[in-house]
């Protein structure tokens, strides 16, 4: 499955998680290009390439009203605090405007991209009101926000959703979350880190403060993370393809930086039971029945292999692999459709391939191709019942049909 690992060592923001993920394309001047062709109002996405500790990486800029920087002139630590973007920000140079949810959503669905963009960055914005809402104690329809200092949160929100939309990544995985630790000044006054909106938004998230004081995950990020992570934790086995370094603006004795992995993930490892008996009793047909009834009961496989048993008796052995949460409604079924007297039961550790099935236009009709791939290879078959069908159908042997269904 195609995967992104996002390591959050130095926290999350929301101009980091985008430069991030700008770097993995092979083209990311061609991205910029198709990120300011969406219409942001009074915005410029600019890219730089930038070196930190002797590693090569970007940094994402959101220029506004006519080139003016957003995000950055209360910065304390290469983060920004969303209360002051959202209520402080350049409140000497323009009036104080303020926008609510739905004058949000009316700028994200006026903008010029896929409609999975949109209704993603829609939601995140929730997320974040929400947020906003439990920390302040105000209804999540009185939240508003700076108009000026919002046009750069919706340009690092649409841009990271459409950055991960143009991946096309089956799963995302994060690290633990830095957070930092101190104080930080907003509209409200001075908070502690993380602030009480981002603490809402990380619930359920690992993190965890480290050794740097100030905000390094901001609410933006959080909400980001939150939104499109799928788990947390250690990086799993990943074949990777491309890593990309997302530059924040300060520099600290670490790097600071999300860094972004692409790659191929293996299924997880996963443990499966298996139920073993021996039979010298039964007959043929009656044994075939008992593997058929396993099967309908959501059986992983079902076999049997030949066997010598007490007083030289030909016996078979009968092996059923089956989830652990099965194992009891299977050792029913065994005891019910076998004469057995006892089963003996291993657990075990099982590998897989991530399996696909998709349907196959062929000249002989609908054909089912299921696709196995992981671990570094990647490999497809036709479904055998479809390929029976088309050999009784066209009278050729079922070699045939299945050469001629491939070669097509």
């Amino acid at each position: 499955m195609k995967t992104l690992y996002l390591e959050c060592n130095m926290g999350a923001a929301g101009d980091m998680l985008m430069a991030a993920l700008l770097g993995l394309f092979e083209e990311p001047e061609d991205i910029v290009l198709k990120l300011n062709k969406l219409g942001i109002p009074d915005t410029e996405y600019k890219t730089s390439n930038v070196t930190k500790a002797g590693i090569k990486g970007r940094q994402m800029s959101v220029l506004v009203c006519g080139g003016q920087e957003e995000g950055h002139s209360h910065e304390e630590h290469g983060h920004y605090h969303e209360e002051h973007r959202h209520h402080e920000k350049h409140g000497h140079h323009h009036s104080h405007a303020h926008a609510g949810l739905p004058d949000i959503e009316n700028i994200i669905d006026s903008i010029n991209a896929p409609e999975k963009v949109k209704s993603n960055a829609k939601a995140i914005y929730h997320l974040i009101a929400e947020a906003e809402s439990n920390a302040h104690g105000y209804p999540v329809e009185q939240i508003h926000f700076h108009e000026v200092g919002t046009m750069d949160a919706i340009a690092d929100i649409v841009g990271t959703c459409y950055l991960i939309n143009e991946l096309k990544v089956g799963k995302i995985i994060a690290s633990a979350v830095r957070t930092g630790y101190g104080e930080v000044k907003c509209a409200h006054g001075t908070l502690p880190v993380p602030a009480p909106a981002t603490e809402y938004l990380l619930r359920g998230i690992p993190v965890y403060s480290g050794s740097i004081k100030g905000e390094m995950c901001t609410p933006t990020g959080a909400a980001l993370l939150k939104y499109f992570v799928s788990s947390f934790g250690e990086m799993p086995v990943l074949q990777i393809e491309k890593t990309s370094y997302g530059m924040g603006k300060k520099d600290f004795e670490i790097i600071n930086c999300v860094r972004a992995m692409l790659g191929t993930t293996a299924s997880s490892k996963e443990q499966v039971c298996i139920l073993s008996c021996n039979l010298d009793d039964m007959t043929p047909e009656a044994a075939g029945f008992a593997m058929e009834e396993l099967f309908k009961a959501g059986a992983l496989d079902v076999y049997t292999t030949l066997a010598n048993m007490k007083k030289n008796r030909p016996g078979i052995l009968f092996n059923c692999i089956c989830k652990i949460e099965q194992r009891e409604e299977m050792v029913r079924l065994i005891f019910l459709h076998t004469t057995t007297l006892g089963i003996r039961e291993t657990i075990c550790d099982r590998y897989a391939l991530e399996r696909t099935v998709t349907t196959e236009k062929t000249p002989y009709g609908d054909v089912h191709v299921k696709h196995a791939s992981g671990w570094g290879v990647s490999r497809s078959k036709p479904e055998y019942e479809d390929i029976a069908k088309i050999a009784r159908e066209k009278g050729i042997s079922f070699l045939q049909a299945a050469e001629q269904v491939c070669c097509r």
